[in-house]
């Protein structure tokens, strides 16, 4: 090559670099928030996390939560600075074993890594942390439960921020290991696998959990006390936790007659929405006047005893397994999709109820439809959109579950059924919305489904009929054996989550 040729080689490839230089994505500071309308300050932008490693100390005299979370993330973008959604105090945080800059206000936590972060770059953040939980609240709420002789982290949309910094939405999902130090004769219990205790010299108890599959920060939980924990095996071998807090007094007897067939119940849904998608299985039944709801927390839900007070409910336990299902493994992709959840949960007492003969869903249907007239608040919420005040609305749970069945009944029994299923295997362990929900299920189907949609979810008034029955029934109709059960399961679980 000549030298005029290599001249003028080298000036087009500086010419180049000078406009790729010009054209680059200049790096940015991640959003402080994921983009979901009803909680604009929910999630961060910039990274999606992988795993969480929580391993913390609790000393219940003070209420005081110490130790660290190892968050392992990669970068989905050229960034300078990224959030975590946290309130308790930080002393230090490292990002790839460097000592990293932070600042904290109104609960968001903003790392400065002291550089720029390039896009798909493995992030390992730790983050180092004393504080006392309950000392904390947003908007005069606290999702920390102080008891007389522990602690309670369980909430939705909110617990993490609380006890462990995370990217707080359920779009970014995780593994998790979570180890907590105790002292010795109290429990801990979280999610996923039990792992085992290893006693420390000091009068302390480490307890480990496991979570293999993904999971949405707002399902993990912690509850730390005393327990009568059984630990059992699922007819295909799955690892079954139940606990128990000791002061159930009167209510005792039927939260284990209730709690202890959640594998029955999982076995059923089964045939419903198809193989269950955890590791493993079991229920926390807490103390008196702590909670106030139930909540499923992945693979162990939570309940409040009040369930048990008229005798066993095995529908809060086919309610919140639902949501195994729909909300754990299949996750909203915005709170405003939060129907996904509910309704479909509600929907699985309907499934539960014919299944133990007190009350077809279509005779549920009809009285659900019946129980509220014309002029009541109750038609006005949206299911579909029910705004943040509304998210936990009863007509996103019984109206939402008048919408599923409307569905049941449009496509038929075969057709529903194997949407269910296609629904949960497609959108295992993700998020989806109920846009994407009703195009699967016009394509499964092969029906046309806007019209059944938008009167049952984006319409506010009582639509003209029940699905599949008639309009307003006379008072002759007869309350279904399982109904006073749905109503107390869904009057609890709807007016007390924040």
């Amino acid at each position: 090559m000549s030298l005029r040729a290599k001249l003028t080689l080298g000036t087009a490839v500086a010419a180049s670099l000078l406009l790729l230089a010009g054209t680059a994505t200049a790096a940015t500071p991640g959003a402080p928030g994921i983009g979901d309308p009803y909680y604009p300050n929910a999630g961060n932008g910039g990274y999606d996390v992988s795993h969480y490693d929580i391993r913390l100390n609790y000393q219940p005299a003070g209420d005081r939560l110490s130790g660290t979370t190892t968050i392992l993330a990669k970068t989905t973008q050229d960034v300078t600075r990224f959030n975590l959604d946290f309130l308790l105090k930080v002393s230090s945080i490292r990002v790839n074993n460097k000592v990293a800059a932070f600042s904290q206000q109104a609960g968001e936590l903003v790392v400065d890594p002291r550089g720029t972060l390039r896009k798909g770059a493995d992030l390992t953040i730790v983050v180092t942390y004393s504080d006392v939980p309950s000392s904390h609240s947003v908007d005069g709420f606290t999702a920390w439960k102080r008891t007389a002789d522990g602690a309670l982290a369980i909430n939705e949309p909110d617990v993490a921020p609380w006890w462990f910094p995370s990217n707080n939405h359920p779009r970014d999902k995780a593994t998790y290991d979570v180890s907590l130090s105790v002292p010795d004769g109290l429990e801990v219990l979280s999610n996923g696998l039990f792992l085992g205790t290893t006693k420390l010299i000091n009068g302390r108890t480490w307890w480990r959990w496991r979570s293999l599959k993904p999971q949405a920060s707002y399902l993990a939980f912690v509850a730390i006390g005393q327990f009568d924990i059984r630990q059992s095996s699922a007819p295909g071998g799955r690892p079954v936790v139940n606990a128990y807090a000791p002061n159930l007094g009167a209510d005792d007897a039927a939260a284990k007659a209730s709690i202890e067939r959640t594998s029955e119940v999982v076995e059923f849904l089964e045939e419903s929405f198809g193989p269950y998608p955890f590791e493993a299985e079991g229920g926390v039944v807490v103390g008196p006047g702590l909670l106030g709801f139930a909540l499923e927390n992945q693979t162990r839900s939570t309940y409040d005893p009040a369930f048990f007070r008229r005798g066993a409910n095995t529908y809060v336990v086919a309610h919140e397994n639902g949501h195994q299902w729909f909300g754990d493994s299949v996750s909203v992709h915005n709170w405003r999709d939060i129907w996904l959840n509910e309704g479909f949960a509600s929907y699985a007492e309907f499934l539960w109820s014919e299944h133990v003969g007190e009350g077809t869903a279509q005779e549920n249907a009809q009285y659900t439809y019946d129980l509220y007239p014309a002029d009541s608040p109750f038609w006005q919420v949206l299911p579909g959109d029910p705004g943040v005040d509304h998210q936990f609305d009863g007509a996103v749970y019984d109206r939402g579950a008048l919408a599923v069945h409307a569905l049941r009944v449009a496509v038929g029994d075969d057709t529903f059924f194997t949407i269910l299923k296609k629904w949960t295997q497609t959108k295992r362990y993700g998020d989806a919305t109920i846009e994407e929900f009703i195009a699967l299920a016009e394509g499964v189907s092969g029906k046309q489904l806007d019209d059944l949609f938008t009167t049952w979810l984006f319409t506010k008034g009582k639509p003209a009929a029940a699905p599949g029955g008639s309009a307003l029934a006379t008072a002759s109709v007869a309350e279904p054996k399982s109904f006073q059960k749905i109503r107390e399961t869904h009057v609890l679980l709807d007016r007390s989550k924040h």
